[in-house]
């Protein structure tokens, strides 16, 4: 009964999925299974979310399913696959302004588990919609919408049914991942057909509450030796701890605080540590995109042949957006005629609604589940500073499993952990030393050590 049911809803179900063999800038045939697809969600499927699935180089039947969200919001699945985690990225070292190729990436997580990378919400990426009142999007929505791709991606690959399910990803996904969450729960206690095997969710650098985020840049910044504890101590005591709703006649905050930003904005809030350069577009039509830094440098134009050495990390950007709108690549990734449009690696201009401001509520209704979670924090990211991500979570009031203790690899500290329980619900954050914003982008090392322990349920 269970099959018929679900092959009439398939039968309904708008979609299409194709193979990818081969892609430009790679030598040869793909040494792992690629498949790019879309599937409709919404009223009359008026939206088409585009995906990148890589299915697992271990052992696909046993190894996790993760659905992968980039943040943003509007930020493509792509800059998780080829800058983050998955089995490519761009050769920059050879790069001379010309097409870009690509290396393998030795600490690819399909290693241990198969990904969905999704670009959701519609308008990010290569997802598309049929009507602009589709394009019209908030927190809520797009977590219906992430919802349905699911289900209806279960539907159409029956065999990754029976796998266990994790949803991830980082940045602003850190909203809204535990909703989706708490809607596959719902959903599977309602009987909502197929069954998810959901069994937990890891989130990077986490958005949760983006007051509290952004209030805790003064504290960190003071803890990372960027302010002295004058400076602090006096804008504590004359802003009362409140750095970002001031209120304007408070003439010592505004001073104390405009002394913070001298001191703060020659860094650069990704990752403190690296340098901060001013932004480039590969061509006069393509600009830049500043949603993830948070910064407004000028941008500068520069034709291929006066690239500087790709010596900052936001130069290597570049490249998505040589390679992404080539119109070699849209055909061999099967992307639909007719839709192809200017890709952007986070589109800015979306019509976005941030309709949650806090998922805190969300991850504490989680801790009446059994599932997992793992947040994970890059400790050199000031744009959400590990300090605020530790503060929300010990917010939750859980049992204490591990205390804060050092994680290793190669024999090297990686990191500092913490355990939490409640019943069945298990929680670890871990920092990633020397890790900015996207963590496995600074520290892909060390970050796959982490997943492929917090998978196999080791101690990191």
């Amino acid at each position: 009964m269970l099959v018929v049911i679900l092959l009439l809803v398939l039968s309904c179900v708008v979609m299409s999925q194709s193979i990818i063999k081969t892609l430009p800038g790679y030598s040869g045939d793909l040494p792992f299974k690629l498949e790019t697809g879309y599937v409709g969600v919404g009223e009359l499927d008026s939206v088409q979310l585009f995906y990148y699935f890589i299915e697992s180089e271990g052992s696909p039947k046993e190894d996790p399913l993760l659905l992968w969200l980039t943040g943003g919001p509007g930020c493509s699945s792509f800059t998780g696959l080829v800058y983050e985690i998955g089995p490519l990225n761009f050769n920059t070292e050879d790069f001379d302004g010309n097409f870009p190729t690509f290396i393998l990436n030795p600490y690819s997580w399909t290693q241990i588990a198969s990904i969905i990378f999704l670009d959701a919400p519609v308008g990010t990426g290569f997802s598309y919609a049929n009507n602009w009142e589709s394009y019209i999007v908030d927190d809520t929505i797009s977590v219906a919408q992430t919802y349905e791709f699911l289900r209806k991606w279960l539907m159409n690959h029956p065999n990754f049914m029976s796998n266990a399910l994790y949803v991830g990803g980082d940045s602003y996904s850190g909203i809204v991942v535990p909703i989706i969450v708490q809607e596959i729960y719902k959903g599977n206690e309602v009987g909502h057909k197929p069954f998810i095997r959901l069994k937990g969710y890891m989130i990077g650098n986490p958005v949760t509450n983006q007051h509290d985020d952004e209030n805790s840049r003064v504290e960190y910044g003071h803890r990372m030796g960027l302010l002295s504890d004058e400076l602090y101590e006096t804008t504590k005591r004359n802003c009362h701890g409140e750095y970002v709703n001031v209120d304007p006649n408070n003439a010592q905050c505004l001073t104390d605080l405009e002394n913070v930003t001298e001191c703060f904005e020659k860094l650069n809030p990704p990752q403190i540590l690296e340098p901060l350069c001013s932004l480039i577009s590969p061509n006069s039509t393509i600009k830049w995109d500043r949603r993830l830094l948070e910064e407004n440098p000028t941008d500068i134009l520069l034709t291929p042949s006066q690239y500087p050495k790709l010596w900052c990390r936001n130069y290597n950007y570049v490249l998505s957006y040589i390679w992404a709108n080539d119109d070699s690549v849209q055909r061999a990734l099967h992307v639909r005629e007719g839709t192809k449009k200017e890709w952007v690696r986070c589109n800015k201009s979306m019509s976005y609604t941030e309709d949650v401001f806090s998922s805190i509520d969300y991850h504490r209704n989680l801790t009446n589940t059994y599932y997992r979670a793992l947040i994970y924090s890059g400790d050199h990211d000031m744009l959400v500073p590990y300090l605020n991500t530790h503060a929300w979570i010990k917010s939750l009031n859980l049992s204490i499993g591990d205390y804060w203790k050092p994680w290793f690899v190669d024999g090297q500290v990686a990191g500092y952990s913490m355990k939490y329980t409640h019943k069945g619900y298990h929680l670890t954050f871990a920092t990633v030393k020397g890790g900015g914003h996207t963590a496995p982008e600074y520290r892909p090392k060390e970050c796959f050590a982490m997943a492929y322990r917090w998978f196999a349920y080791y101690s990191l």
